[in-house]
């Protein structure tokens, strides 16, 4: 059997007005599916956060664009119909696998809400149902304390795209409005309100209900302050206003999806480490390739597929991911840190270079760097010019990594030094210790990082000359200061390594 598709409204923002069925739902539902922008923080989500349960599911519909301008072919709304459509294809894989699937919705799900694209897609393939919710324009009336309409009034919503001669017209015609979609549209709307003669009634409503709201005369308001969610009410009579529905969208077609690679950094450790961009490609696609371990940091989905290898075999994990997309899905393959450093992104590049994968679409997208994450723990040591290299000669001969470091050192530089140590590789970090100190003194700062933004953490601040290779392995990561590098005691007890910005005469 399927599982059932349930729209579930939550109201304006104050968590406590999430309707008794609407909490059940959330709780009881197998995936949590809600909208956010591409900045990973969805308003959906954190109203129905007391109400969500360990072990559920949750599938991230994250907008690819909001007011940017596209490269897309259909324009700004082909871009959306695609995304709406993509979406559609996620949510549907869980329903037929017979799971639950609930899609959170501010406000009432079908009163202008995001939910609206999934059930037109969706409703006549499963069993749905849709959960009202408290409106904003409710919300708003409700924290003014002002009746919306009394007796025969009449209440008119509005979206604040509309041009303005039909706003003035709309709102010199009717007893009561409430104008929505906000934001860029806030000084089109109130103009349009000063045209029909109601400005003066108008008042500005931002964010009703929540800890951030906000209440004012709508005349007083700077228009560079309005964000997206607010909205003008006149009151019985007053204004209001709403974003209009997007029509001519299309059922999804799953079989026209067309595959691409995107190669990520996950950054040095877990979530908090994570930008907001890979967390968006991380959530679309259909198979996950990497290294076990770092494949282990993203959490489980049963919708997507994982294909955990061995960390010898780029080339082989590289063209199976080109192989998979070239049969339609949509892949990532995951590196730890930036994919970019002494990782995934040149092996795949290296095999998408080869003919026969030519045709298949390959994206890099950037992570934190371990370099920089030690960094941090330490103060900044990287603050001046500084140079990137490993100590592995697997792929290259030690004769280039020994060149390497005296060129580095004679010039200087600080140095980010990757992959110092392994169960197999045990004396590269006295020999580069040891062409270290042909150009720098023994009081040298070194900063050890192991498992940085890991559960074993640790830092060691020390010295060139005082350096034990002993206790360096594949976890840490080196940085080797400059002439210019200093370690300064602080007053709080703590010590701070920086390297100043300024270059003695």
């Amino acid at each position: 059997m399927t599982g059932r598709l349930w729209g579930v409204g939550l109201g304006p923002g104050d968590p406590e007005l999430v309707t008794v069925k609407a909490a059940r739902l959330i709780g009881a539902a197998d995936v949590i599916a809600f909208h956010s922008a591409r900045h990973g923080r969805s308003i959906a989500r954190s109203v129905a956060a007391p109400y969500l349960r360990e072990g559920q599911i949750e599938e991230a519909l994250i907008y690819p664009l909001t007011t940017e301008t596209t490269d897309h072919p259909g324009g700004y709304q082909g871009a959306i119909d695609d995304f709406y459509a993509d979406c559609a294809v996620r949510l549907a894989a869980h329903l037929d696998a017979g799971r639950d699937v609930v899609v959170l919705c501010e406000g009432d799900p079908l009163f202008y809400g995001s939910y609206m694209h999934m059930h037109k897609r969706l409703a006549h393939r499963y069993v749905t149902e849709v959960v009202p919710g408290v409106t904003s324009v409710s919300g708003a009336s409700a924290v003014l304390g002002r009746p919306l309409v009394e007796r025969d009034e009449v209440l008119t919503v509005l979206p604040g795209t509309l041009p303005a001669p039909v706003l003035a017209e709309r709102l010199a015609a009717t007893d009561s409005a409430a104008v929505l979609k906000l934001g860029r549209t806030f000084a089109k709307v109130r103009d349009a309100l000063a045209e029909a003669g109601r400005l003066d009634e108008a008042w500005y409503v931002e964010r009703a209900t929540t800890g951030q709201q906000r209440l004012a005369p709508l005349a007083e308001v700077d228009p560079d302050s309005v964000p997206y969610f607010s909205l003008a009410l006149i009151p019985s009579p007053v204004n209001a206003a709403g974003p209009a529905p997007v029509r001519g969208e299309t059922a999804p077609d799953a079989a026209g999806a067309r595959g691409e690679v995107v190669v990520v950094g996950l950054g040095p450790a877990g979530r908090p480490w994570l930008t907001p961009e890979v967390q968006e490609a991380l959530a679309g696609v259909d198979d996950l390739v990497g290294y076990g371990p770092y494949l282990d940091r993203v959490p489980p989905n049963p919708r997507q597929r994982r294909h955990p290898t061995d960390n010898r075999v780029e080339a082989e994990r590289a063209a199976h991911a080109l192989e998979l997309a070239a049969a339609g899905s949509r892949v990532a393959v995951v590196s730890s840190g930036d994919p970019g450093v002494f990782a995934m992104a040149s092996a795949v590049l290296e095999v998408a270079c080869e003919p026969r994968f030519a045709h298949v679409p390959v994206r890099v997208l950037p992570g934190l760097t371990a370099a920089h994450a030690v960094a941090s723990r330490a103060g900044a040591p990287l603050g001046h010019d500084y140079c990137v290299l490993s100590l592995s000669d697997l792929l290259k001969p030690w004769e280039i990594v020994a060149e390497r470091i005296s060129a580095a050192a004679k010039a200087d530089l600080v140095l980010a030094i990757y992959n110092p140590a392994s169960k197999s590789r045990t004396w590269q970090v006295a020999a580069a210790r040891d062409l270290l100190l042909e150009h720098r003194v023994p009081e040298t700062p070194v900063v050890v990082g192991r498992d940085v933004g890991g559960p074993r953490e640790s830092m060691t601040i020390t010295t060139l000359g005082e350096l034990d290779p002993a206790a360096v392995d594949m976890r840490c990561l080196l940085l080797v200061g400059s002439s210019t590098t200093r370690v300064v005691e602080r007053g709080d007890g703590g010590r701070v390594v920086f390297t100043p910005r300024r270059y003695p005469a």
